[in-house]
């Protein structure tokens, strides 16, 4: 049996992809997951998604699609995660090239399910935004969900949309989820989770981290990156839904927009357009504040009297947890310092951390 789940909006929906391969299958070597090299500038410093002209040691699989093996790297100064998760887990990853729209992605799949002849189909999105409309006041990073959404819809063979976590991404509430999701494939644990644990003691995606965190059994409010999201932390994180993919299309003004577009370009128009806005653009917009941060010297006494203050401050809102995004953001720390971030905290304050999210002091 051969798979193929695309990652619907980047790396932590990889991360979410192989968490559940792993939970319903023993043989992840026949696993292909298609994905966005995309850190969002938490640990690459040039902004967008990473195109296959931004690495090198990536394998041809078909004329559109190239895998990612542990071995390839970023070129300077772009940076990916793409590459270790690879070298850390039995999938094969292949990269999602946005740059020709939905009509090149929808291409890329096709090629794959030709290739491949795999017994099934998924696109996978944590959070579930991918449902969304594109109006909402709460959406922060609609255009690469929207534009898997629209190439998958496209393809000749049956793709299941599944939503994972619904509402732990912290842009679409679950109350307005709720009457969107079909019924649970799968519910994750802690052992479950097991298949990825290294990896989530250094991979910056949040919502993959607070899918992993309610699967062993966290439960409260999660402070995420972005003007401090508080994400409940419930009994609903770790299930897997089942969504109709024709009508998550139809929903999606952004989506329906984009489905014959053959540039990124075209696609951030429609989404400026459609959402007042285009995540890219916000990511140009701080990229250079981030080179700054990046740029400083960390000094340990200072940032451990901002995480004090910080603690205090968030268990009055009635904050249990919280990303090391969040972490990174009220420290005013770039996101590429994730790992140095972690090492301090290991240092300082010692047995506090259980990855992968911060529990804040009682």
């Amino acid at each position: 049996m051969t798979r193929l789940i695309v990652a619907a909006g980047g790396g932590g929906d990889a991360v979410a992809a192989a968490m559940l391969d792993g939970a319903l299958h023993s043989d992840g070597d026949r696993t292909v997951i298609l994905t966005y090299a995309w850190d969002r500038l938490l640990s690459d410093a040039v902004p967008g998604p990473r195109g296959p002209d931004r690495f090198t040691g990536l394998e041809r699989l078909t004329p559109a699609v190239r895998t990612v093996p542990g071995g390839a790297r970023p070129i300077a100064p772009a940076g990916s995660t793409l590459p270790r998760l690879a070298a850390a887990l039995p999938q094969t990853f292949a990269l999602i090239d946005p740059d020709h729209g939905a009509e090149g992605i929808t291409r890329q799949v096709e090629e794959l399910i030709s290739h491949l002849e795999p017994d099934s189909i998924d696109l996978l999105d944590v959070g579930g935004d991918i449902l969304a409309r594109g109006d909402e006041p709460t959406l922060q990073s609609p255009l690469a969900d929207a534009l898997t959404l629209a190439a998958c819809c496209q393809v000749n063979a049956p793709v299941r949309l599944l939503v994972a976590g619904p509402g732990l991404d912290g842009e679409l509430p679950p109350d307005e989820l709720r009457d969107l999701l079909g019924p649970v494939v799968h519910t994750f644990t802690a052992e479950d989770v097991e298949a990825v644990g290294t990896v989530l003691e250094w991979h910056p995606s949040e919502g993959a981290a607070m899918l992993a965190a309610t699967a062993r059994g966290v439960r409260g409010v999660c402070e995420a990156a972005g003007a401090g999201r508080a994400v409940p932390l419930t009994d609903e994180g770790p299930t897997v839904h089942e969504a109709d993919l024709d009508a998550a299309l139809a929903r999606s003004r952004l989506g329906s927009a984009i489905m014959e577009t053959e540039t990124l370009c075209e696609v951030e128009a429609s989404s400026r357009e459609i959402c007042g806005f285009s995540e890219i653009d916000r990511e140009r917009e701080n990229a250079a504040r981030l080179g700054e941060e990046l740029a400083a010297e960390l000094d340990a006494r200072v940032l451990l009297d901002r995480l004090d203050r910080f603690e205090a401050q968030a268990r009055d809102r009635g904050v249990t947890h919280a990303t090391f995004g969040r972490l990174a953001e009220v420290l005013g720390l770039g996101g590429g310092r994730h790992d140095e971030l972690r090492r301090l905290l290991a240092e300082e304050r010692p047995g506090r951390y259980g990855p992968p999210l911060w529990p804040l002091s009682s």
